[in-house]
């Protein structure tokens, strides 16, 4: 038999009540003793009766048991084991059985973190993750390790730590749900042995030193000053480009470099009170000669060489 200290390490903390009467057996242990009361009351003539009644309520209190849905106790008998029972009544052989673990097969989290962990760049870090578990086999959880809460909590920090050491700290901060499957691949295979299943892990929190930090911070922003910068010269191609395609147009359309000069002088205008004062040559440029418009029209074919070059000595 397990002694004390260590059935109290089985035993979940949640489930320690679990060993105590429960509603029913409290109920029958106290119709028993109410009955051997009145039988040690009235039946004089019957003393044994009484010690009965006593009897089968202690009988009951030791042997009667219930568990919830979501408990597994593990019972041994005679240092053997001897079942696993599941939710309900169920009752045991007090002396010789003896329940040793009352395990709670529900999803349960237990927080670890890891503190000035080195990365594979050399670079300490604080980390702080959570791992959601639940034990589904009761039987290897109460007999194949200690105390299994302890040793989950142990595996997750050491892997933690594994994990840090071969990571980058780019990649530790930018592929966080790469780094949480693998820890819960690496904390389920050592864990599975015990009966233990990782549903998943997820790190909370990257905790980097304040200096580097401000060098990170520096660097983030010279990256994006010089992306506005590309973009910037990027505009300014662009743009480039599309006052040659206007030239270009504006070259064999003097028309429309007129348009364009009086809509300049429309909107600069616009402003009541406004005095704008241009340059000759810009009026005069609303003005193109009779020269400069033939040679337009003979570039169309509007009209024939020889005329243009005789517009053109005039």
């Amino acid at each position: 038999m397990l002694d004390t200290t260590t059935r109290a390490r089985n035993i979940d903390d949640g489930s320690i009540k679990a060993l105590d009467m429960n509603p029913i057996t409290s109920f029958l242990v106290f119709v028993c003793i109410v009955a051997g009361a009145g039988a040690a009351y009235w039946g004089h003539s019957y003393p044994y009766i009484a010690f009965v009644f006593f009897a089968a309520a202690v009988l009951i209190a030791l042997s009667l048991k219930m568990a919830n849905v979501w408990q597994k106790f593990v019972i041994l008998r005679m240092g053997k084991l001897q079942s696993v029972k599941g939710a309900g009544l169920f009752v045991i052989i007090p002396i010789v059985d003896r329940i040793i673990a009352v395990i709670d097969g529900r999803i349960q989290t237990t927080a670890f973190n890891a503190e000035q962990a080195l990365t594979k760049d050399t670079v300490p870090v604080n980390v702080d993750a959570i791992i959601f578990w639940h034990v589904h086999d009761a039987e290897k959880a109460a007999l194949a390790i200690t105390n299994y809460r302890e040793a989950l909590d142990r595996v997750a920090q050491t892997s933690l730590r594994e994990m840090i050491g071969s990571s980058m700290l780019a990649a530790l901060l930018s592929d966080r749900k790469e780094a949480d499957e693998q820890l819960k691949v690496e904390i389920g295979q050592k864990t599975a042995p015990w009966g233990i299943s990782v549903s998943s892990v997820e790190i909370r929190d990257v905790a980097i030193p304040v200096a580097l930090q401000d060098a990170m911070s520096r660097q983030a922003q010279a990256e994006r000053e010089k992306q506005a910068r590309v973009i910037l010269g990027s505009a300014e191609a662009a743009i480039a480009g599309k006052f040659v395609e206007a030239a270009a147009i504006y070259a064999g359309h003097p028309w429309a470099l007129q348009l364009r000069a009086m809509n300049i002088i429309y909107e600069t205008t616009k402003e009541r009170g406004a005095t704008i004062l241009m340059p000759s040559s810009m009026v005069d440029s609303l003005n193109p000669s009779a020269a400069t418009l033939a040679l337009a029209l003979a570039s169309k074919g509007a009209i024939e060489p020889e005329l243009v070059r005789r517009q053109a000595t005039a």
